[in-house]
């Protein structure tokens, strides 16, 4: 890998030269993922930074240390790094994937002297692994100088030697997806799935409000972690680009994300607007409702794929509630849940512009939060 200088060629603004798509990790990834074959206005009051500032992402880490917007970042030895973790203990990882493997670690005075105790997920790049340092240095540009209640916060980096490391708060819950497909019987109550949805949908939102409007590109329920409160953040900005500006229509691209989350038109033409990401969005929604994955193999041939199989039944009452998650009977009501269903339906739109902006999705969500909530 080198020194911190190496950097992968950028094809940002190039048309599309492979129509292979490969997954982005989570920050508590897993290996559950299978590689994609070829077939994405902050509320008032909240911490969050525009981003005004960010650019194309830099060559190198010593480029991305000339702007002011990183400066609040920690910047830690990978002998700390090792010492956070119990070196590298096996009982301290998170979870593992493309990027490589995410531990758990403690930085405090025996990590750096006058260094207040703070519970960590550090994520370690392998150099083997499908990732590289552009997605690492992306990560850092875009989490670095971004602040918003439910993205999940950056809070300093390794980079020594042949060592890339990332070191993000520590999110107790875990992911989305652990909570919403557990091995055990317990699963998300329906009040709490209408809460991480509302969540997560203020994460995008903001992204896409941004006066340089930022594109997700991997929002998958395996990105989506949740603190020991269950509040909502986004995690993993390896794939994020920079959006449309001016009279651009859109971003070309390469072809990246996740199987059965990537907007079809995307997937056709690697053209990426935020557009992607509401039918993203549309795809999480859609699991949180019947409680099935995306993608299952497991299923009859014709469920295989979830959005083809339930799309055209959520404008149907009666074959919508036989799909429902039978884990929530009598958690709702039916108005609600058809509501959501018929924001799903839109959010899944062949046609992008059939779809909501991620600000309408806020407003319908926010209306449709259970009392208490």
């Amino acid at each position: 890998m080198g020194s911190c200088q190496s950097v992968e060629e950028d094809v940002a603004g190039q048309e599309p030269e492979s129509k292979q798509v490969v997954r982005g990790v989570g920050s508590y990834p897993t290996k559950r993922n299978s590689l994609i074959q070829p077939k994405l206005n902050a509320p008032e009051g909240h911490d969050s930074r525009r981003r005004s500032s960010i650019m194309v992402i830099p060559e190198n880490v010593e480029d991305l240390q000339q702007n002011p917007g990183i400066s609040d970042l920690d910047i830690f030895k990978y002998e700390e790094m090792k010492l956070a973790t119990k070196h590298f203990r096996p009982n301290h990882v998170l979870g593992e994937g493309g990027f490589g493997i995410v531990y758990k670690g403690v930085i405090d005075e025996h990590v750096r002297p006058g260094y207040e105790t703070t519970y960590v997920a550090i994520k370690e790049l392998d150099p083997e692994g499908l990732q590289g340092d552009r997605e690492w240095l992306a990560e850092m540009n875009y989490l670095g100088q971004l602040r918003h209640p439910n993205l999940v916060k950056l809070i300093g980096y390794c980079c020594e030697d042949d060592h890339r490391l990332l070191v993000y708060e520590y999110m107790e819950s875990g992911s989305l997806e652990k909570h919403l497909f557990p091995r055990m019987c317990a699963t998300l109550t329906w009040s709490r799935r209408m809460k991480v949805a509302l969540d997560a949908a203020r994460g995008l939102a903001f992204l896409h409000g941004a006066e340089m409007p930022v594109i997700y590109r991997d929002f998958k329920t395996s990105n989506i972690l949740l603190d020991a409160d269950f509040n909502a953040k986004l995690s993993d900005f390896g794939l994020a680009k920079d959006g449309p500006m001016g009279d651009q229509t859109h971003v070309s691209t390469r072809v990246m994300g996740t199987y059965g989350y990537a907007a079809p038109e995307y997937v056709m033409t690697g053209h990426l607007t935020a557009r992607s990401d509401v039918y993203a969005f549309g795809v999480v929604l859609l699991e949180m409702l019947i409680g099935r994955r995306a993608i299952d193999k497991t299923r009859p041939s014709r469920e295989y794929n979830l959005v083809e199989w339930a799309r055209p039944l959520l404008n149907h009452n009666k074959k919508l509630f036989k799909i429902l998650d039978p884990r929530l009977e009598g958690q709702y009501s039916s108005k609600t849940v058809a509501k959501i269903a018929t924001l799903a339906y839109q959010c899944l739109s062949q046609n992008p512009k059939g779809r909501p902006v991620m600000s309408q999705v806020v407003e319908i969500l926010e209306a449709l939060q259970p009392q208490g909530v």
